[in-house]
């Protein structure tokens, strides 16, 4: 197992990595608070797809004394945005409708540059805005959704950025991140800037918001070192609540824009999205014959994984097609059909709002503080 921000790859062992990071397990009583607030339960909630947090308790009960609160998410844009990149945006969205709180959204396309030898500049600076139009169809409000590029907004983040680089020293950023001497000196510099988003929303309102980060697992680093000097700096320190990978329809890791052939991207024809989806890994035996005597697992089937995660919200249906799957009633040629029907007609709607994203993306744009 080896979880970076950059690299993600083998079985992946999440008692381990709680234990390694030093976060704090998900808790029913916070999924039942933020439901509360919410008015219904979210379905990664129900699925406890969110395994640990930082604070997020802290964060609760800020927005419960009556106080301002805030999100914070991003992405990298080195490619076109799979399913696995939705998963938080889309739990995002609800929280956002939930607490009433702004959304700083930040596309790293400096990183993406600086940390992957095979990429252009101009090219991470364009997947930022396409990337954004998927963003944008995850329904998020444009009054409270702030969206910004590090090399093309770096006027509202430079000044941040740079009272955070004064903080982090070196050894800090080498022992936390990995850094080699062989490592551009960009590399180094970078984390100030992810880190400095947290404190973002308020340096521009001139107040102290509490900020929650909605984010896969993987990104925990970056906030291990911001929570170190955030109060240093005048700040609360960040929140953090972690989400599962969403697997790739191969074997084993998460979802990877670098296999293309494992990942579904939102921009897939929905047909080729399909054929992705009936190649995909399951749970199943070597025959039909064993399938009905012995059952299907589940448990390490990729096909399930997606029902789980995002095509199937009814939790009385997952059970009945687990039990099915378990039983040996349900093949998998016929479960994965079912899947690449839901995801073709998935992306079709999908597809459709984000084309209408193009007409109001400077409505989500950063804007100057007035």
């Amino acid at each position: 197992m080896v979880v970076t921000p950059w690299a993600v790859t083998g079985d992946i062992d999440y008692g381990k990595l709680i234990e390694q990071f030093g976060v704090q397990h998900m808790t029913q009583g916070i999924a039942d608070r933020i439901a509360n607030h919410a008015g219904y339960m979210h379905m990664q909630l129900r699925r406890g797809v969110y395994i640990s947090h930082r604070d997020t308790d802290w964060w609760l009960d800020e927005y419960e004394k009556g106080n301002k609160v805030g999100l914070y998410t991003g992405r990298g844009p080195s490619g076109h945005v799979h399913l696995g990149h939705l998963l938080p945006w889309f739990f995002c969205k609800y929280l956002q409708d939930a607490f009433d709180a702004d959304l700083y959204f930040q596309m790293t396309d400096d990183e993406k540059y600086l940390f992957n030898d095979h990429l252009e500049l101009e090219q991470t600076i364009g997947y930022t805005y396409e990337n954004a139009l998927d963003v944008i169809a995850c329904g998020l409000d444009p009054s409270k959704t702030h969206i910004f590029s590090d090399t093309e907004h770096i006027q509202h983040l430079y000044k941040i950025g740079l009272r955070v680089a004064k903080r982090v020293t070196y050894s800090t950023a080498k022992a936390v991140f990995g850094f080699q001497d062989s490592d551009n000196i960009g590399m180094i510099w970078y984390p100030a800037l992810q880190a400095m988003t947290c404190f973002l929303q308020s340096n521009r309102e001139g107040a102290n918001i509490p900020c929650l980060i909605p984010a896969a697992i993987d990104q925990d680093p970056y906030w291990r070192v911001t929570r170190d000097i955030a109060e240093k700096l005048g700040y609360y320190k960040p929140a953090q609540i972690h989400a599962k990978f969403l697997p790739g329809l191969a074997e084993g890791g998460k979802m990877s824009a670098s296999q293309p052939e494992t990942a579904i991207f939102t921009t897939d024809p929905p047909k080729t999205a399909a054929r992705k989806v009936m190649s995909a890994f399951t749970g199943g035996r070597d025959t039909i014959e064993e399938q009905h005597k012995l059952g299907g697992r589940p448990n390490v089937c990729n096909v399930y994984a997606y029902y789980y995660f995002l095509f199937e919200n009814d939790d009385e249906a997952l059970m009945e097609r687990e039990s099915a799957c378990k039983s040996g009633s349900l093949i998998c040629g016929e479960c994965k059909k079912q899947l690449a029907e839901r995801v073709k007609a998935f992306l079709v709607d999908f597809q459709a709002k984000r084309e209408k994203a193009k007409h109001v993306l400077d409505d989500f744009l950063i804007k100057p503080v007035e």
